[in-house]
């Protein structure tokens, strides 16, 4: 049975070959030639043997200059966050910056109403002034004080020099004969030389009394010079606290997560907004088996995914000592029974160069992922 098939089918496929044949011939007007093999056609040769001549050289001298970098696609741009917060608090009575806007170091970004500060600087000041006055007051009985220890010591020696001519007049009146003086002249010499003695004494108390004086004006002038430091120190806070009402950009940057209005009463220490500085580097997590060839002060080529035909140069600046896993709120406890040996990551520094973030249309912001490679030959 079967054989009676191919037999059948044997001249039936045959005259359709030909007629598929001279199908082909009628097409093209002449007898059709049977194709050649690939191998046989020269131009196609050509082609193939120039492709892959090409892609061997090209993977060739990429292999060549690849193996002179060390790349990882673990890496992010990192820059400085400043958050701002007020000093003081109060309303906010105007707002000068928005979302996402550019600032210049020294810009008035934010006003508080600053009346009550103001008033409580008057205040200040009045107290300073009172006590600028009583310091001088002070000051000014010392003078007093000094003077009258000069009066007591001028006294004292006149009383000291009477009590010294009354000393000698008792002393001649005794040395005459009973006879020569009266027994009043006797009585008034010993009266006049304890009246002096006593005069000397009194002198010289006026004088303790008066040196005494000097000492507590003297401390009177301490107490004042302590009240009017504590006066000029309240004095400059009222006057830092009416500064502090307006606040200014401390650097040039761009305004992020801003979170004030006009009409706010904002607490001190209250978060604002912050401001996202130009200043930025990358921070590349290296595998541990690829620092072997990394150091500081290699070159470094760095493309970011948010600009990818942006080419970025840099240079190494450093290479944390330690694993970004050792530095986790939880460190791995890798003395435990079940340890997996895992290739651990470390953070590489990569500062750029200068003028490398300039472009205000494409700006680098941290968080944006890198691709840095490092050469280091």
């Amino acid at each position: 049975m079967d054989e009676n098939q191919s037999k059948d089918s044997g001249p039936s496929e045959q005259s359709d070959q030909n007629k598929n044949s001279e199908k082909n011939q009628q097409k093209d007007g002449k007898p059709s030639e049977p194709r050649k093999p690939f191998y046989k056609r020269p131009v196609r040769m050509i082609i193939l043997i120039v492709l892959v001549v090409g892609g061997g050289t090209a993977a060739l001298v990429y292999w060549l200059d690849a193996r002179h970098y060390e790349t990882t696609d673990d890496a992010f741009i990192e820059g400085s966050v400043i958050s701002v917060s007020p000093k003081v608090s109060g309303i906010v009575q105007s707002v000068n910056i928005d979302d996402n806007s550019r600032v210049k170091k020294g810009d008035l970004l934010v006003e508080l109403d600053a009346r009550d500060y103001e008033a409580a600087l008057a205040q200040a000041e009045g107290n300073y002034a009172s006590m600028q006055g009583k310091l001088s007051e002070s000051q000014t009985q010392v003078e007093v004080s000094q003077a009258n220890v000069g009066e007591a010591q001028a006294e004292l020696l006149v009383t000291q020099a009477n009590a010294q001519n009354s000393g000698n007049d008792l002393a001649r009146f005794k040395a005459l004969d009973e006879r020569a003086r009266s027994k009043q002249q006797m009585d008034n010499a010993i009266a006049a030389e304890r009246t002096t003695a006593a005069q000397v004494e009194d002198a010289k108390a006026k004088l303790t009394s008066a040196k005494a004086q000097v000492v507590n004006a003297q401390m009177a002038v301490q107490t004042a010079q302590g009240n009017l430091k504590a006066t000029e120190g309240a004095l400059q806070q009222a006057r830092n606290n009416v500064g502090y009402c307006k606040i200014y950009a401390t650097s040039d940057g761009v305004i992020t997560r801003k979170n004030v209005d006009p009409g706010d009463y904002i607490q001190v220490d209250q978060p604002m907004f912050s401001i996202v500085e130009y200043d930025v580097w990358v921070v590349a997590n290296f595998k541990e088996t690829q620092l072997d060839h990394i150091q500081p002060g290699q070159p470094v080529e760095i493309s970011v995914d948010a600009y990818p035909g942006r080419k970025i140069t840099g240079k190494v600046q450093s290479i944390q000592s330690g694993t970004g896993a050792r530095f986790t709120l939880l460190p791995p406890e890798n003395a435990t029974g079940n340890y997996v040996k895992i290739v651990q990551r470390i953070p590489v520094k990569i500062v750029l160069d200068p003028h490398q973030n300039d472009d205000a249309e494409h700006l680098l912001s941290p968080g944006m992922s890198a691709n840095p490679s490092v050469k280091f030959r």
